[in-house]
């Protein structure tokens, strides 16, 4: 059966972070994701986790000033004493919240640099996450997303990830899975899947084009949850979209996919 993961990050936003733990875990999630979790206490999310039993299923490492436009600092030269520095932020985090899955935003194309430049930094960065995280059994995710919500992300493509998988070649290295952006960009998603299956640890889920519930919009995700499930997928799904109202109120598709 389907495993979801609530990302707090976006869902039950009608009420301050640590307070949206007690809500999924209400709703019927088992696990949730974020995007940074850096402005919590680790210590207060860790119990947070505990008491409501829910499982940290991904965060992404530290990417930068968002504030000023940064989206990931991976593939930026000059910046790999910033980026080593979230490397070990993440760890510490991932350590005290048993999660073993860290996503690392790539960033911005620079037209300072050559792409040969942009390509090189962000490989070797990768390269370094990885091997610090493989001593903890923790997976490094990178992620393509669709160049209408990040105009100009370095990573956009699932083909470019697969390039880019063979040259990290890390163990520990998959694919985040988001079929929102991989559905923008390229389409053909049950071919993708299956193209890119043992590449990919982790899937994301939002509805195309409004990134709202899965039961609405252009995927038929209920016919891809039997799919995945006879094909042997035994990760999590993130949910990671923007309720369309009250977030309670739109989850029947999480009854549905569950039943």
């Amino acid at each position: 059966m389907a495993k979801f993961a609530a990302n707090l990050s976006v869902m039950f936003n009608d009420v301050p972070f640590i307070e949206r733990f007690a809500r999924a875990a209400n709703a019927g999630f088992k696990g949730v994701e974020c995007l940074f979790p850096y402005e919590e206490s680790v210590e207060i999310l860790a119990e947070l986790l505990q008491e409501y039993q829910l499982i940290q299923v991904l965060f992404n490492m530290p990417a930068g000033n968002w504030d000023e436009g940064d989206r990931g600092i991976a593939c930026l030269p000059g910046r790999e004493k910033a980026f080593a520095a979230g490397v070990h932020k993440a760890l510490e985090y991932a350590l005290a919240l048993n999660c073993k899955q860290v996503h690392a935003m790539a960033g911005k194309l620079d037209r300072q640099f050559t792409q040969e430049q942009q390509y090189e930094c962000y490989i070797t960065n990768i390269q370094y996450a990885a091997d610090v995280m493989a001593a903890y059994g923790i997976n490094i995710l990178i992620e393509p997303i669709n160049i209408r919500d990040m105009p100009d992300y370095f990573l956009t493509t699932q083909h470019q990830a697969e390039k880019l998988l063979q040259l990290i070649d890390r163990q520990n290295v998959f694919i985040q899975l988001d079929l929102y952006h991989c559905q923008i960009m390229e389409g053909d998603l049950l071919k993708t899947i299956e193209r890119l299956w043992e590449k990919f640890s982790h899937i994301q889920i939002a509805s195309v084009p409004e990134r709202h519930e899965p039961d609405s919009g252009e995927i038929n995700y209920f016919w891809l949850f039997r799919k995945l499930d006879e094909m042997g997928y035994k990760g999590w799904f993130g949910c990671e979209y923007y309720p369309s109202g009250y977030t309670e109120e739109g989850l029947g598709w999480l009854v549905k996919a569950q039943s």
